[in-house]
């Protein structure tokens, strides 16, 4: 078995089967999914973001290097997507859904599971992916919200959403633990560690939850340049910016990874919240999910073989 297929069997087939454990799961019983959401997201994220800061072992100038290289590649993909949507002409409410879907990665549900079976030998590797999903976090909730409700939401009100995310509070209480060297007592630790080793298979699970309750209507061109932005130009521009800056190694291929995700769920999610085409934005998150499957395999392969 060639490589390529061995990381399609060992990374993505996994991902699959809990995707349709999910979706199958979902067709049967019909479950109400925000309150599985709202227990990923308060519960069982904050946990695994916290455990892989807290045993992570990262150096300053490495931290300093990552955060350039995030800034830039979060700048190009925003400039693109606004290029792209003017370029195509699009309505106000497909602008958004173009602009969001190419520069707001699932970083959580989808990047963090990959990650973790991908970098288990590489703490590192992990590592760097929570600081990426602290990022998209925060995007998400900054541009991403800002596209959406730019005419009825302050500055203040998106900073108070973001101070709503558990993550945020998991990663500065764990970063002051490793800082000041301060250890967490044993009760304390077992039930953090258990919850976030149950992290990544509800996370795929609530995904494919939600994949199941999308409707397929016709593909709208904004679905194919979203598809082509986020999953075909996100890993070249990162392939670029890694070498121009000269990283390597599992930061290098944490990164290249990363840049591979489909679109965020959680553009879909805020779409439904602020009504901004929630359909079409649904429908991007299902096309680019299904459609990683392939792409990340081959980015992993590359990953693997360039770094």
């Amino acid at each position: 078995m060639s490589y390529i297929s061995l990381v399609f069997v060992d990374v993505i087939v996994p991902i699959l089967i809990l995707l349709g454990v999910g979706v199958l799961l979902q067709k049967k019983f019909q479950f109400r999914l925000r309150p599985i959401a709202n227990l990923v997201t308060y519960c069982f994220m904050p946990a695994a973001v916290f455990i892989n800061i807290y045993h992570a072992e990262i150096d300053i100038s490495l931290l300093a290097q990552l955060f350039i290289y995030l800034g830039l590649f979060i700048t190009i993909l925003i400039i693109a997507g606004n290029i792209l949507s003017k370029m195509l002409n699009l309505e106000k409410a497909e602008q958004t859904v173009l602009k969001n879907s190419i520069s707001l990665m699932n970083s959580g549900n989808y990047g963090l599971p990959v990650s973790q079976l991908v970098f288990s030998a590489h703490p590192l590797g992990v590592s760097v992916q929570i600081i990426v999903l602290v990022v998209q976090n925060l995007l998400t909730y900054t541009y991403g919200l800002y596209n959406l409700i730019s005419t009825s939401k302050s500055l203040v009100d998106i900073l108070r959403e973001l101070l709503k995310l558990p993550i945020i509070h998991a990663l500065w209480l764990a970063a002051l633990l490793k800082i000041f060297d301060l250890p967490i007592p044993n009760f304390a630790l077992v039930p953090i560690e258990q919850l976030a080793g149950g992290f990544a298979a509800l996370a795929l699970i609530l995904l494919g939850m939600q994949l199941e309750s999308i409707q397929i209507r016709t593909f709208h061109k904004v679905i194919g340049w979203a598809l082509a932005g986020r999953l075909i130009l996100g890993p070249a521009i990162a392939l670029i910016l890694i070498y121009m800056l000269g990283l390597d190694g599992v930061i290098a291929q944490s990164l290249f990874i990363a840049s591979a995700f489909p679109t965020s769920r959680n553009t879909a999610t805020l779409a439904l919240e602020y009504d901004v085409e929630p359909e079409l934005h649904a429908q991007t998150v299902l096309y680019s999910t299904l459609l990683s499957s392939i792409t990340v395999t081959f980015v992993i392969y590359l990953a693997m073989h360039l770094f």
